[in-house]
């Protein structure tokens, strides 16, 4: 049944891209056009998208998972799709045939088709949910506040179609389970009633102390059809909420590791290079014209170069837009810009204001240095200062720094002449750490458009 599913994803999203395709042709030309580079450039997209599209985790189940986290996926997964076609037909020449309007329709067309129709048909299956159909039966195992949070999790998000059937409270006599299902103590009458009832679902939401337990059900239901799942408690252990790494072919629980995944990695470093590219040649006027005038009001280079560290630590050089007059630093001491600063300039004011001193860090993306979205960087100096006594800056490094940030859109910009300021922005950068999602980077980049640009703090 699910390789049945997975082949109509597959087939709907070839359609939506021919289709699409074809409605754009509509729009632009008001006929189907049918050249032959039109359509050897659909059925590249579409054998790209077969390729590349589960890499990007659009063909996984989706149930209990975020639907807009679903439709960020597939745009980034489309984005990419129509580079790889972009860079083909670049590649054979052919680019010059392709009307360029067409293929912004199409791209619009075929993405905004491919995510309808999967927001639609979650919405119907949430709807079939609610009225009892598509279920799927859950029987929960655990004790304490961990397993009540997991049950009232289930019991809130009634459109996953998960139902709670049954509880097995492993700790009878110490606390009880706060739910309205039938809770067991006794091990065999709960097994039995799973079997008989056909649950195929078992969660097991316990502490790793509960290991005997854990390997108890594990070994009652191993020749059973039955899915026995283990979600573990580790919220007083764990920095962040917790992956599974692959280590030698043994399974890894992250405790304190970088929260994104590889292939989660590898979608931001696409998104990102991508993202950088598209902003040079967007902003190319404007990098032009600040540097000439950078250039005719003050002495020296337009670019400000700076050693800070990147993910893992690593050190790397960063670009700005130069908003200060030359001057001299004291050896291991670094001024932070104040508010009326003698040494900013006033077209470097200006660029401050507005960020537009930091547009030179596209180029560091696309170096691989930094992201478009993460934690700012901050120089050596008070890297080593801030690292002894404000908590949690360390993982900060976990991932690229990046040119916005959640803390950035949050108010926390410009001097941090008090501690409670660094911590501040070190809460929200260490949050941005613990809930990052793609969706989530477009938030960060849109607030960074709409009201990022220019903020009281910035000087």
């Amino acid at each position: 049944m699910r390789d049945l599913q997975g082949l109509l994803a597959r087939l709907f999203d070839v359609v939506m891209i021919v289709g699409g395709a074809a409605v754009a042709s509509q729009i632009r030309f008001e006929y189907i056009e049918a050249h032959t580079y039109s359509v050897a450039f659909v059925a590249f997209a579409a054998a790209f998208s077969l390729a590349l599209f589960p890499g990007f985790g659009v063909y996984q189940s989706w149930r209990g998972r975020s639907k807009l986290q679903l439709a960020c996926q597939v745009s980034l997964g489309w984005l990419v799709v129509q580079g790889c076609a972009l860079a083909l037909m670049f590649s054979l020449h052919r680019l010059d045939y392709v009307s360029r309007l067409w293929f912004a329709y199409w791209t619009a067309m075929s993405g905004g088709l491919m995510i309808a129709g999967r927001l639609i048909t979650h919405a119907i299956l949430a709807h079939m949910r609610h009225a009892g159909l598509n279920l799927q039966q859950v029987a929960i195992v655990g004790c304490g506040r961990h397993c009540d949070s997991i049950l009232r999790k289930i019991e809130r998000s009634q459109d996953t179609g998960f139902r709670i059937c049954a509880a097995f409270n492993a700790a009878a006599g110490k606390s009880r389970l706060n739910t309205r299902v039938p809770v067991y103590d006794d091990f065999d009458a709960f097994v039995e009633f799973v079997r008989k009832q056909n649950v195929h679902e078992v969660w097991l939401a316990l502490p790793l102390s509960e290991e005997p337990t854990i390997l108890r059900f594990v070994n009652e239901f191993r020749d059973d059809l039955i899915n026995v799942r283990f979600i573990p408690d580790v919220r007083s252990l764990a920095l962040f909420e917790s992956g599974v790494t692959d280590l030698l072919g043994q399974p890894a629980i992250d405790l304190v590791a970088s929260p994104l995944s590889a292939s989660a990695q590898m979608q931001k470093e696409i998104f990102d290079r991508l993202f950088a590219l598209g902003a040079i040649i967007a902003v190319s006027p404007a990098l032009i014209c600040i540097a000439i005038a950078i250039k005719l009001t003050s002495r020296g280079p337009v670019l400000f170069r700076q050693n800070r560290k990147g993910a893992d630590g690593r050190v790397f050089t960063i670009y700005k837009f130069r908003s200060m007059r030359m001057h001299t630093e004291q050896a291991g001491v670094l001024r932070q810009a104040t508010r009326n600063d003698p040494r900013v300039t006033r077209v470097g004011a200006f660029l401050r204001r507005t960020s537009l001193d930091e547009l030179p860090q596209f180029f560091n993306v696309l170096r691989g240095d930094m992201s478009v979205v993460g934690p700012r960087p901050h120089a050596l100096e008070h890297d080593d200062l801030y690292q002894k006594v404000v908590s949690g800056y360390i993982h900060r490094y976990r991932i690229k720094p990046g040119i916005t940030g959640w803390a950035q859109v949050n108010g926390f910009r410009g001097e941090t002449d008090r501690i409670e300021k660094m911590e501040g922005r070190v809460a929200h950068d260490l949050y941005y750490l613990g809930n990052w999602s793609f969706g989530l980077d477009m938030r960060i980049i849109a607030a960074t458009i709409f009201k990022g640009l220019r903020h009281t703090n910035a000087y």
